[in-house]
């Protein structure tokens, strides 16, 4: 069990997506990432003050220096983690193909023929719709979970049970791709990545993390994908290799 693998493959994937060979497959999701985080971030900016003034009740302004940095996390992963979807459901075929190029790049080889560009555009309608069952899948959890927030008392830990929750979530995002590659279902997906818990959350906590640190977020993306495909190739691919956790 190592609770700090998510870190030693984010530093993995930083060094893989450098490659030459990998760099053409980067660009698109990293223009997407750029333009959707430009957009979170002006957005966010323009409406913490309003959301601030909403919550606290007129005469208790006090309370404001001790609600503030509760009220920016949540901010930072609420907004964050949606631009977060919306990128990855934009940039899902050229994700699935950057993970078959890491997995040559580590391996000199991938689980059947190569796909081409045009290949993976033809197959966008499949890949779109199972990022929809993702997006579904989150929404049906992300909802009661955000009613924490405005329960008074509850609401002090709204922000951390948020926090785990988007890192189980990212985990599931990025490590689909490699495993999607290979048709393994989502619902299976789930099952193998419950074996692989503590790895998994690590994981995802890390990527989390990236998206909230201006310029850096800028590359989650297409980090977090490679990460994810040495991560999958490493630690889960195999059942001789033993779960982490």
């Amino acid at each position: 069990m190592n609770p700090f693998v998510g870190l030693h493959y984010i530093n993995k994937g930083f060094k893989l997506i450098r490659r030459p060979g990998l760099r053409r497959f980067v660009m698109i999701p990293l223009l997407v990432n750029i333009l959707l985080f430009s957009a979170a971030i002006a957005l966010g900016s323009h409406y913490f003050e309003s959301a601030m003034a909403q919550i606290i009740p007129t005469g208790w302004q006090w309370l404001e220096w001790l609600l503030w940095p509760l009220f920016a996390i949540t901010m930072l992963l609420v907004v964050f983690y949606s631009f977060t979807l919306i990128a990855n459901f934009i940039c899902a075929p050229f994700n699935s193909l950057l993970a078959e190029a890491v997995e040559r790049e580590l391996t000199g080889n991938v689980t059947g023929s190569q796909t081409t560009l045009m290949q993976a555009l033809k197959q966008t309608p499949t890949i779109l719709w199972n990022e929809i069952r993702k997006i579904g899948y989150f929404l049906l959890r992300a909802l009661p979970l955000l009613v924490l927030f405005f329960i008074p008392g509850i609401n002090l830990f709204a922000p951390f049970i948020w926090f785990a929750f988007s890192a189980w979530l990212l985990s599931l995002e990025y490590l689909d791709y490699p495993m999607g590659n290979r048709n393994i279902l989502f619902s299976q997906q789930r099952q193998i990545l419950k074996q692989h818990r503590i790895s998994s959350l690590s994981f995802g906590a890390s990527v989390l993390t990236l998206t909230m640190i201006p310029i850096i977020n800028f590359i989650a993306m297409p980090l977090a994908v490679a990460a994810a495909t040495a991560l999958y190739l490493d630690k889960i691919d195999t059942p001789q290799k033993q779960p982490l956790n």
